[in-house]
């Protein structure tokens, strides 16, 4: 029998962010930057610079995603947060079909999932996904949104499923409410 618990990502923990995002696909490259910065600034940063950025990021609070532990072992993370701190988001054309406003601060979006390679299939994202809506909830947002993969429309590499499947959104309570491509779906859950 396994234990997952789930941390927010404060900076005492920021080894063990660093922990879950290797071997678990881009993020040790990616620090969770990309939905922060712009196409071109994401180009010109070196990943030594977006592990600063991030850095600074967890330091200053509040914590930008949660991380999951298996058996006390750092294996999944997941960024939760308002949806205008994310502002690459507003600008990507599959996510326009948000029904809400992208200025809306009640808004909060989960973006993404790290899931180390050799903790996948026990449950980590799912886990994470129903911590990340009672984290929204508790700092007061009205909607939790998610952009995940239906791998039942297109068979997706592991790696290119950093947004979830819709499945483990739908098991969580999220309704779809645009598909902007066939394999690409905005789901919503709301919490007031």
């Amino acid at each position: 029998m396994t234990e997952i618990t789930i941390e927010p990502a404060t900076s005492q923990r920021f080894d063990d962010i660093q922990h879950a995002f290797m071997d678990g696909g881009d993020g040790a490259e990616c620090q969770c930057m990309w939905w922060l910065l712009t196409g071109g600034d994401w180009n010109g940063t070196p990943e030594d610079e977006r592990i600063e950025m991030f850095r600074a990021e967890v330091d200053a609070g509040p914590p930008p995603g949660l991380i999951a532990y298996l058996d006390g072992t750092p294996a999944a993370w997941a960024r939760v947060g308002p949806r205008t701190k994310q502002p690459r988001l507003a600008r990507t054309r599959n996510y326009a079909a948000s029904p809400d406003p992208f200025d809306d601060p009640d808004v909060w979006a989960v973006s993404c999932f790290v899931v180390r390679r050799e903790f996948r299939g026990n449950g980590l994202s799912e886990a994470l996904l129903d911590a990340a809506v009672e984290y929204a909830r508790d700092s007061g947002a009205r909607t939790v949104e998610g952009y995940p993969i239906d791998v039942t429309v297109k068979k997706t590499p592991a790696n290119d499923l950093y947004h979830g499947t819709l499945s483990i959104f739908e098991k969580a309570g999220f309704t779809e409410v645009a598909r902007p491509k066939p394999q690409i779906a905005i789901v919503q859950r709301h919490l007031r």
